[in-house]
């Protein structure tokens, strides 16, 4: 009877292991990163990455543990220990989107790619999903590519997938809501990229009904880089007064891993409780 336990772990030269092809999650050098770093060079890799064999090489490529791989590159190390499992690319592609899926932090552009590329995966196992329509044959739920996002939010999110990366980027780092990355992907790249510019020109960004009136005129075919103009130069009440801290001032002043809403946050509470001190302050003279 053939065994499921996976079988130990072996060592793999760092020269012989590539990033998978087109994996949604971002590889960043930040202070995350400097901190794993650090561990890999105290302690090893504790924890084993998983890889598939690549026919015809001596290779292997990565299905999870990115980041451990990056980190053990910088650390120096010479060979890092991993599970191989002999899978196809579409196999791999699904345990790679399923095993970082629950992550503590996910971007939203990598959410999009992840449901994507598991989406085609499935797709070229000959699955059928809620995903496309007036589709012959049973159809499966959206269950196949999230146990926590309903049919509708997966097609949502893959969408975002038709961004630019500029926009995307500002979906990231929570400068427009997902409601309006959305509706802004059903413009095409030249219109997003007016969009951006007058986002740039009128230091603001669209707001959902904006994002919604875009989506209909370009659907008919009616709108030009003058009505974005117009959109986007319209006042908005939450956009009257914004004030910009360079991100190299608040380096080492917020934990590190606090990203968009996070840093918001912590910047809000901050100014509250020194208010207050100055508050305090004043009323013990």
């Amino acid at each position: 009877m053939k065994s499921n336990k996976p079988k130990a772990p072996v060592m793999i030269p760092v020269e012989n292991l590539v990033p998978f092809d087109g994996h949604p999650y971002k590889v960043l050098d930040d202070d995350s990163m400097n901190d794993l770093t650090e561990s890999v060079q105290e302690s090893g890799i504790l924890e084993p990455i998983t890889v598939r064999p690549l026919e015809n090489t001596d290779n292997y490529e990565i299905i999870s543990g990115h980041r451990r791989y990056h980190a053990a590159k910088k650390a120096g190390l010479t060979e890092v220990p991993a599970f191989i499992r002999a899978v196809s690319r579409d196999e791999a592609a699904i345990m790679l989107v399923d095993s970082n899926l629950h992550r503590e932090r996910i971007l939203p552009s990598e959410k999009a790619f992840a449901y994507k590329l598991k989406f085609e995966a499935l797709e070229h196992q000959g699955k059928r999903t809620l995903l496309t329509s007036d589709q012959l044959g049973p159809k499966l739920t959206a269950e196949m590519i999230s146990d926590t996002d309903s049919a509708t939010q997966v097609k949502r999110y893959i969408r975002l997938t038709n961004l630019i990366p500029e926009l995307l980027d500002m979906m990231d780092e929570n400068k427009i809501a997902f409601s309006v990355g959305v509706e802004l992907s059903f413009l095409d790249d030249q219109h997003q990229y007016d969009v951006l510019n007058a986002c740039e020109e009128n230091d603001n960004t669209p707001s959902y009904a904006q994002a919604v009136r875009m989506h209909k005129a370009y659907g008919i075919g009616e709108l030009t880089k003058n009505d974005i103009d117009t959109i986007m130069g319209e006042e908005k009440a939450n956009q009257r007064e914004t004030i910009k801290i360079p991100a190299d001032k608040l380096k080492g002043k917020i934990p590190s891993g606090y990203i968009g809403q996070q840093r918001q946050d912590f910047i809000l509470k901050a100014c509250d409780y020194y208010y207050r001190h100055l508050i305090r302050q004043r009323d013990a003279r």
